[in-house]
């Protein structure tokens, strides 16, 4: 039976919610300042880097929703101070991403290579001030908060017939239980929505959020058309196809079974973050590509992920402890060193669906107060910006 307190632990932070993790992130302001970013922080144990590709040449909203991104990361309540390098002549101003991130109270610090004598000078400078920041969050204690301010992801990939009729109805009730307590679920994946939209949008609180959901499912749609390609009535993956499932209507089906029966509150934008105090279950509009999934919802405040897997996958992200469960029995005994969760009695009738959801929920509480999820301790910190438009 879960666990009814509404007590965490978590790391007490200037402005929002506690942090049930106490990183330290170098965060590259562009990919031209990746390597200098990853020698710092390869030298400063418990921080993370968060690598990619993104930070030049952008333009308009591509330039906006990496702004947004690396800003929400370095805000994420799991994140207590940052360190922000920059070339010094890239599109994406690192100056920003530090006064975006400052907002919230955390320590931050710049470095720019290019007025730090290069390579070698950067990373001398960038180590002194990692090292400071580490220094300052190793005095931090956690602390009890209430279950209120925990933000759970809702991901699922490599799905699988068990993914819609065991683990995603599973996490749904887990979602579910976490929103009757006063928490938030984010819901993500816009693609997978799709066929299956007019049945979250009968759930939204109000004809304006109705009328979001079915907006960004048909964004996306014509930006598939006008790839050449129609979602609809085919599978976009060949291993969902591998697995068993037909078409991306029956993926959709079974994908939003994980936000539960609770209302629908808002639609975010990929990276936005949902509202303070606003508590309840949220739709992100973000690609079904995992890694980007999750990154979004990271920047909008989710402290931790519950991934759903039918054919398994050890990823995870550099902030956020990934809970990975899957209701294939198989799939356990081949991944069991990626995966959290075995709910594959769900698929003989030995459990129910409301006993498997307890046990996520369970583990969410217990990750929530300390315990490391299955990609932690295997080091998966896999990170990706979603692009909305070209390089230039």
């Amino acid at each position: 039976m879960a666990d009814g307190t509404r007590q965490l632990m978590g790391y007490r932070r200037p402005v929002g919610r506690h942090g049930i993790r106490n990183h330290l992130a170098i965060i590259p302001a562009s990919v031209c300042a990746c390597e200098v970013a990853q020698r710092i922080s390869s030298q400063v144990p418990g921080s993370v880097a968060l690598l990619h590709p993104n930070g030049c040449c952008q333009m308009g909203e591509d330039y906006a929703q990496t702004a947004r991104t690396l800003i929400g990361m370095g805000m994420n309540a799991n994140v207590g101070a940052c360190l922000v390098v920059g070339l010094g002549c890239e599109g994406m101003d690192p100056v920003q991403i530090v006064d975006g991130i400052r907002s919230s109270g955390k320590p931050v610090e710049l470095v720019v290579i290019q007025k730090s004598g290069g390579t070698t000078g950067a990373v001398r400078e960038g180590l002194a001030k990692a090292e400071a920041l580490a220094a300052g969050l190793a005095q931090m204690q956690p602390e009890p908060f209430d279950i209120s301010e925990l933000v759970l992801g809702l991901e699922c990939g490599a799905s699988d017939p068990t993914s819609g009729i065991g683990a995603n109805p599973s996490l749904g009730v887990a979602s579910d239980m976490l929103i009757a307590s006063g928490g938030t679920s984010i819901l993500s994946e816009t693609t997978e929505l799709i066929g299956a939209e007019h049945l979250l949008a009968e759930r939204a609180v109000d004809a304006r959020t109705a009328e979001a959901l079915i907006g960004i499912v048909a964004a996306t749609e014509r930006r598939a058309k006008a790839m050449g390609a129609d979602l609809r009535g085919t599978q976009p993956t060949p291993g969902n196809i591998r697995g068993g499932i037909s078409t991306i209507e029956e993926k959709s089906l079974g994908c939003i079974l994980k936000a539960g029966r609770s209302p629908l509150i808002g639609v975010l934008k990929y990276g936005e973050p949902v509202t303070y105090g606003k508590n309840g279950l949220y739709m992100m509009d973000t690609p079904g590509q995992d890694v980007d999934s999750m990154t979004g919802m990271l920047a909008g405040g989710a402290q931790i992920v519950v991934f759903t897997t039918g054919l398994g996958t050890p990823t995870g992200t550099p902030i956020a402890p990934v809970i990975k469960v899957t209701a294939n029995a198989a799939t356990y005994r081949m991944m069991q060193e990626d995966t959290d969760l075995d709910l594959s009695p769900v698929m003989d009738g030995s459990i129910g669906l409301r006993e498997a959801g307890e046990t996520i929920f369970d583990e969410i509480l217990s990750v929530s107060r300390g315990k490391l999820t299955k990609s932690e301790l295997n080091g998966h910190r896999e990170f990706g910006i979603m692009r909305v438009g070209w390089s230039f």
